[in-house]
C-alpha cells in the first residue's frame, strides 16, 4: 500500500517556491521558448523530490516534475514516460500525469493506460521492469507534469521477516544513503531534493563539484534536509572526458558512519549466507587446476584465469541472491555462468579451497568513489591475502585471455574490501607503462620499382597484449589470416603476406603475444628521377588497435575536465629501409625527447649509407589525467600522429 498520508503531507513541499497548482500555468509561460535554450528539446521547469525515511531504512520517494516542450524533437523524445525499477527491491507507481497544452487546455492522463514492461536487457537478465505511459503527440509549448512514487532501493538482497515491506528495506538495515545528481542533459530551471529522517538517524552529506543551497530543519521527531540548485545547464562534453559524475554537481548522503562499517557489513552478509562454502566437486577441480603449480603467485594465477576463462559472463535472475549477497560457489560452479559478483565469488571459493584467505571487494568501474559512504559501486572483484600479509586485487571478470590478474584498465580506481575487521576506501595504483608495451621491429627493402619487401615482428604485454591478442581470441581460427591481412592492407593495399608466425593465442599465460609477418607490396614507394617517397609502415600506424591514443581528438587546445586513456602504455618502434643507392633522407627529422613523466615522445631518423632507420618511443604514464596535463599528452599524440600521417622523403644526391 502507498502511504497516502505521507504523500499528501509532503506533496505541498514538492512544488518549488511555494507555488500552488494554479500557478503551474504561469511557471510554464515564464519558462521561455526554444530561443532561450540553444540546442535543447525541452526545459525542466522544476524537478522536486522528497524522500521519507523510516526507522528501518525503508524509503518512500515522491517526485513531482514539470517539463516544457520546446520543439518537435523535444516532443518526440518525451512522448513516452519511462520509470525503471527492480520489483525485487522496489515498488514503483506513476501517480499522476497532467498535460498542459500550449492552447491552455489541461488533460489528465488515464492512469489505467500505464504499462509495466520488462526492461530491455543485454547480458544481465535480472527482471528489471519499466513503468511506461504513452502520452501521444506533444508540440512546442506543451508541458507535462508528473507525480511519481517509489518505495525501496536499487539492489535486491537476501531478506527475511514478516514485515510486508521487508523486501524494500535496504540491505544495511536501518541505514539510508542516496546519490543525487544535480546535472542533466536538459536545462533545468530548478531542482529540489528533500529528505526527511528520524532525529535519531543523523545523516552525513557532502556536495561535490559545485555548490547547492541547503538547509536543515527540525519538525517534530523528524529532521528535514533540503538542497536545491537553480539554472542548471547541460555540461558541454569534451572528448575522452571522465564520467559526468566525477565533474558535475552532485549530493551524497549516508547514515552509515564510515567505509570501515560498510566493509565489515559486506564481509558479514556474505559469510552469514555461506557464499564461499566449498564442495567436494570444487575441491577436486582446485586440485586438478593446481597440479604443477610452482609458487604462491602461480597458484593464484592458475585459479584466477580458470574462473576468468571458464565462467561465462551472463546474468540471469537467480531469486533473492542478487545485489550485494554473492551467490554460492556451488551454484556458480554448477551453472558455469554469472555476472561479476558470481565470478568473484567463484574465485574466492576456489582460493579458500586451496588454503588462501580470500574475500570479496567492491569497486566502481568508470567513476570515482567519494568519501561519503554512499554505495557508489557497480562491480565486484576478489581480494586474496598473500603469505606476507599483503592484499592482492584480482578481477576474473576483466581478465579473460589477459596476462594480468587485475586489469590495468582499472588503475586509479577506488575499491572497498569486505574484511572481518573492516577496511577503508582504497585506490588501485598506476601501472607503469612498460607493463603494457607494444614493440615493433621491421626490416624492409625498397626496390627500384618501388616494391616493399621484408619482415615485421610485433610483441606486446599487459593491456596492449590483450588488444593485439584479440585479433585471435575474438574470432575463429579460420578468420585469423584474414584479420592479419586487414591490418596489413590498411597501410599497403597492394601487399600480400608471404609467411606468418605467431604464438599460440590460447597459451597466453606462458608468454606475451608475438606476431611475425613477411610481406611484399608492389608499388609501395613512389620512385622518381629525383626522389623516392613512401610512408613508414610500422611507424605508420600499424596495429593502431593497440594504440588507442592515436584516435584521441587533439583539436582541443585546452581542457576543463579530467580525461582518460584506456591504460598507461609504452610504444617502441624500430624500422629500417634499405633503399636504392644515391638518395639522401630529407624527412622526417629527429625529435629530441619531449614531455615529462606524464607523457613523453622521442624520435630518431638516421641514414647510414643506403639504410634509413626510424626509431620512435611513446610513453603514456597513466589512465586518468588532469586538465593541466593535456598539453603534454596532446603534444605527444600529435608528434606520433605526424609520423603516422607523414611520409619518408628521399632526394637524389648530385
Amino acid at each position: 500500500m502507498v502511504l497516502r498520508n505521507f504523500f499528501w503531507f509532503f506533496i505541498a513541499l514538492l512544488i518549488p517556491l511555494g507555488a500552488s497548482a494554479d500557478g503551474i500555468r504561469q511557471m510554464i509561460d515564464a519558462a521561455g521558448t526554444a530561443a532561450d535554450y540553444k540546442g535543447a528539446g525541452v526545459v525542466v521547469v522544476f524537478d522536486s523530490t522528497t524522500v521519507k525515511v523510516m526507522p528501518t531504512g525503508l524509503s518512500h520517494m515522491y517526485q513531482h516534475k514539470l517539463v516544457k516542450v520546446l520543439n518537435e524533437r523535444g516532443g518526440l523524445d518525451n512522448r513516452t514516460l519511462t520509470f525503471g525499477y527492480d520489483p525485487l527491491s522496489a515498488w514503483a507507481e506513476i501517480q499522476g500525469v497532467r498535460i498542459h497544452k500550449a492552447n491552455g487546455i489541461t488533460l489528465d492522463f488515464d492512469l489505467g493506460n500505464v504499462k509495466d514492461y520488462a526492461a530491455p536487457a543485454r547480458a544481465i537478465y535480472w527482471g528489471a521492469r519499466e513503468k511506461m505511459a504513452d502520452l501521444g503527440r506533444l508540440e512546442a509549448g506543451d508541458a507535462v507534469e508528473v507525480w511519481f512514487y517509489r518505495k525501496g532501493f536499487t539492489y535486491a538482497l537476501l531478506q527475511s521477516g514478516s514485515d510486508p515491506d521487508e523486501q524494500y528495506i535496504p540491505p544495511m538495515r536501518g541505514h539510508y544513503y542516496d546519490i543525487v545528481p544535480f546535472w542533466s542533459s536538459d536545462p533545468i530551471i530548478e531542482k529540489v531534493y528533500r529528505v526527511c529522517l528520524p532525529k535519531d538517524k543523523p545523516v552525513q552529506y557532502a556536495i561535490y563539484n559545485g555548490t547547492l543551497q541547503s538547509s536543515m530543519l527540525f519538525k517534530g521527531d523528524q529532521i528535514i534536509y533540503t538542497f536545491n540548485l537553480k539554472d542548471i545547464s547541460p555540461i558541454t562534453s569534451e572528448p575522452s572526458m571522465v564520467s559526468q559524475a566525477d565533474i558535475a554537481p552532485k549530493l551524497l548522503l549516508s547514515t552509515s558512519p564510515d567505509w570501515e562499517a560498510k566493509s565489515m557489513w559486506f564481509y558479514g552478509v556474505n559469510e552469514d549466507y555461506g557464499s564461499f562454502k566449498s564442495t567436494p566437486e570444487i575441491k577436486a577441480k582446485v586440485i586438478e587446476i593446481l597440479k604443477g603449480a610452482r609458487s604462491e603467485i602461480d597458484s593464484i594465477s592458475l585459479l584466477t584465469h580458470w574462473v576468468a576463462d571458464e565462467i561465462r559472463y551472463s546474468g540471469i535472475s537467480m531469486g533473492k541472491g542478487e545485489g550485494y549477497t554473492l551467490h554460492s560457489g556451488a551454484m556458480n560452479f554448477a551453472d558455469r555462468c554469472g555476472v561479476c559478483k558470481d565470478k568473484a565469488g567463484m574465485l574466492i571459493t576456489m582460493l579458500r579451497a586451496a588454503g588462501f584467505k580470500s574475500y570479496a571487494a567492491m569497486t566502481m568501474a568508470g567513476e570515482r568513489i567519494d568519501r561519503i559512504p554512499a554505495d557508489q559501486f557497480n562491480h565486484s572483484v576478489t581480494v586474496v591475502q598473500r603469505r606476507n600479509g599483503e592484499y592482492m586485487m584480482l578481477d576474473p571478470t576483466w581478465v579473460p585471455f589477459l596476462r594480468e590478474l587485475w586489469s590495468s584498465a582499472e588503475q586509479q580506481q577506488n575499491y572497498l574490501m569486505g574484511l572481518p575487521k573492516g577496511a577503508d576506501l582504497m585506490e588501485t595504483p598506476v601501472s607503469p607503462p612498460e607493463n603494457h608495451y607494444l614493440r615493433m621491429v621491421a626490416v624492409w627493402k625498397i626496390s627500384n620499382d618501388g616494391t616493399l619487401s621484408g619482415e615485421i615482428t610485433l610483441t606486446a604485454e599487459g593491456q596492449t597484449d590483450n588488444a593485439v591478442r584479440s585479433i585471435f581470441t575474438r574470432s575463429t581460427p579460420s578468420s585469423w589470416r584474414n584479420n592479419l591481412e586487414k591490418e596489413v592492407l590498411r597501410l599497403a593495399p597492394t601487399a600480400r603476406i608471404t609467411d606468418m608466425q605467431y604464438t599460440d593465442p590460447d597459451e597466453y599465460q606462458k608468454q606475451p603475444v608475438s606476431i611475425t609477418l613477411k610481406i611484399i607490396a608492389p608499388g609501395y614507394a613512389l620512385v622518381a628521377d629525383e626522389a623516392i617517397i613512401f610512408k613508414p609502415f610500422a611507424a605508420g600506424g600499424f596495429f593502431s588497435r593497440a594504440q588507442p591514443h592515436l584516435y584521441t581528438n587533439t583539436g582541443l587546445e585546452k581542457r576543463k575536465y579530467d580525461f582518460r586513456d584506456r591504460c598507461s602504455r609504452l610504444v617502441e618502434i624500430t624500422e629500417s629501409f634499405e633503399v636504392p643507392d644515391g638518395y639522401k633522407l630529407v624527412t622526417p627529422k629527429s625529435v629530441n625527447r619531449t614531455g615529462d613523466e606524464t607523457a613523453s615522445y622521442e624520435r630518431s631518423a638516421l641514414q647510414q649509407s643506403n639504410v634509413i632507420s626510424i626509431n620512435e618511443k611513446v610513453t603514456l604514464g597513466k589512465r586518468i589525467y588532469k586538465p593541466e596535463e593535456w598539453q603534454v599528452y596532446r603534444q605527444v599524440v600529435m608528434n606520433q600522429k605526424e609520423m603516422t600521417q607523414g611520409q619518408i622523403i628521399l632526394s637524389k644526391t648530385k
